[in-house]
């Protein structure tokens, strides 16, 4: 397969891409053209587990916050 030239990440996206598409979601700003990047090489799954991982983590950052401050 020497003459083979499919990108090495055909199959999905990378997790940092998904990474990238659920915090410009979360901040609400999104170029179009990325949008339908990100809904070709992205798999449902891999976004639904990144953006539950970031609302923990944002509801941690804000509880830590609270405490910190009262």
């Amino acid at each position: 397969m020497a003459g083979s030239s499919k990108p090495a990440q055909e199959g999905g996206g990378s997790l940092w891409r998904a990474v990238r598409a659920v915090a410009w979601a979360m901040i609400g700003l999104r170029n179009g053209d990325e949008y339908r990047k990100d809904q070709t090489l992205l798999r449902p799954l891999q976004v639904v587990g990144i953006a539950l991982v970031a609302l923990f983590l944002l509801v941690l950052l804000l509880m830590g916050l609270v405490h910190w401050v009262a």
